[in-house]
């Protein structure tokens, strides 16, 4: 089978479940696992130089609060017409994180070959786990997805396990920086598994921007930054923005010396396997909870 992903998430199920090697086109933002990045030819391209662009500038330049993101990548259609896939995976979920489904079935209708595409769409969870089964039948890996998910809800109990009778922080999540967006999805389930309060939004919300007066409202005792698409070097250089804020200095989370920097490509943005190492990660930031490997400093930082 030969398959072309069109979505970081999806690239990395398709690893999970052995079928790397089925993998002949992926996405430039698709950097897990090295394998893949390094065999594996890409199909989409970036309009926007967003390693020269403030926060303020890419959320201005993709639609700000609307979230459009209409024009932010390109397809080769003419290189995925050459590499003949039989399967094109992708989303709909939202234009700013990958090429939209919409894109994807214009551009596949003017392929001779036909190729299916499957459209991953996970808002919660549970969801992303159900998606790893859902892409394993339709890729005839139905058993080792199976057992993918079974590994990962286990990985998820022995986290709630640990954490079940410590006190629950409140958490604030934060998906972008200027303007401040609220990480929702599953990031708030993930918060919950690690054994914190999430604030600003709810499980499988789709957010939008807020104003500095919501944040400083809900008092946070911990806060995370994860902002999408930011590796934590970018996110360790523009934090900062924050602490222009009235009574930032004031917040419980910035007493107690409790904001992180997060890998948010690598463990939240993206609704694929590697949440669960995103809650096991959050259990040692918010509880000191070990749970599978230490975190390391390029999972998470306090800043």
């Amino acid at each position: 089978m030969r398959i072309v992903s069109l979505l970081p998430a999806a690239t990395d199920i398709v690893a999970v479940l052995g079928l790397g090697g089925d993998l002949v086109g992926r996405t430039h933002e698709c950097d897990w696992p090295p394998e893949v990045v390094e065999a594996v030819p890409v199909v989409t391209a970036a309009e926007l130089a967003t390693d020269r662009m403030s926060s303020r500038e890419i959320s201005d330049a993709v639609g700000g609060a609307a979230h459009r993101g209409s024009s932010l990548y390109t397809l080769d259609v003419e290189r995925l017409a050459d590499l003949a896939p039989d399967v094109v995976l992708t989303q709909d979920l939202c234009e700013v994180c990958a090429v939209s489904y919409t894109g994807v079935s214009r551009a596949v209708r003017l392929l001779d070959s036909g190729p299916r595409v499957i459209s991953l769409e996970p808002r919660t969870l549970p969801e992303v786990l159900r998606s790893i089964e859902h892409l394993g039948e339709a890729l005839g890996a139905a058993d080792a997805a199976s057992r993918r998910v079974a590994e990962l809800e286990d990985r998820l109990a022995a986290v709630r396990s640990m954490v079940a009778d410590r006190p629950r922080p409140r958490v604030a999540a934060i998906e972008w920086l200027d303007p401040l967006w609220p990480a929702g999805h599953w990031v708030p389930e993930q918060i919950r598994a690690a054994g914190g309060e999430p604030l600003l939004a709810e499980a499988g919300e789709h957010t939008t921007a807020i104003d500095w007066e919501t944040v400083r409202a809900s008092q946070p005792e911990v806060i995370l930054l994860m902002p999408c698409g930011f590796p934590p070097e970018r996110t360790q250089e523009e934090w900062r923005l924050l602490t222009r804020y009235p009574g930032w200095a004031d917040l419980p989370a910035v007493r107690a010396g409790q904001v992180w920097v997060l890998d948010g490509p690598a463990y939240f943005n993206r609704p694929g396997p590697r949440v669960v190492r995103g809650v096991e990660v959050l259990a040692q930031v918010l509880h000191g909870v070990h749970v599978g490997a230490p975190v390391k400093d390029g999972e998470a930082h306090r800043v």
